[in-house]
């Protein structure tokens, strides 16, 4: 048996974007990834909206503490996965990284207004990363038989779909034609930061 994929999901405050990820990762991957995340300058915790949106697909991540990308560095990982331009920026160089990839998406910590616009927001993030997460793990990044290079790869493979499915969620959610009232909140909601 080959030894699960390691992943590392960066943000700045680990307290959403890069939290929710760790947490669909876990549920989607959790026999073949071990994942963690952390941030460049983080929270004090994970963002309660955030908790509130996972529970709504049944995953309990209450409790859970903001890391220091340094808390973390010293480990070994296959892939990291920055979810912001900032951690992107802040991100150091990771040695035993095989690959890395930039799945941004704007923070929706971000928005202001009433608590259902944000709440919108918090699922259309929830959404978007969890397109991203099931294009990833649908593609094998690791398997005993393939070679360190196939392996790397696949790998490279998988965060391209991620990518591809994130961009393509984010733009249906955008799109004029979207039915989703949630969305639609999201994306009026954020206009001042895009």
């Amino acid at each position: 048996m080959t030894a699960p994929l390691r992943l590392l999901v960066l943000c700045t405050r680990n307290s959403a974007r890069s939290q929710m990820a760790e947490a669909l990762f876990a549920a989607e991957g959790a026999a073949n990834i071990v994942v963690a995340s952390a941030g460049s300058d983080p929270g004090p915790g994970v963002h309660p909206l955030a908790v509130e949106v996972l529970a709504e697909v049944g995953i309990d991540w209450r409790g859970r503490p903001s890391r220091r990308i340094d808390d973390v560095a010293h480990e070994s990982w296959d892939a990291v996965i920055t979810v912001c331009d900032a951690a992107r920026d802040a991100c150091p160089y990771l040695p035993g990284a095989r690959a890395t990839a930039h799945w941004g998406l704007v923070d929706p910590a971000a928005v202001e207004g009433e608590h259902a616009v944000q709440l919108a927001a918090f699922r259309a993030a929830r959404e978007h990363l969890h397109a991203a997460v099931l294009a990833f793990v649908a593609i094998p990044p690791a398997s005993p038989a393939l070679t360190e290079a196939s392996n790397t790869e696949a790998l490279h493979t998988a965060l391209a779909a991620g990518k591809r499915a994130l961009d393509g969620a984010v733009a249906q959610a955008n799109s004029p034609t979207s039915s989703s009232p949630s969305s639609t909140r999201y994306t009026d909601a954020l206009r001042p930061h895009l």
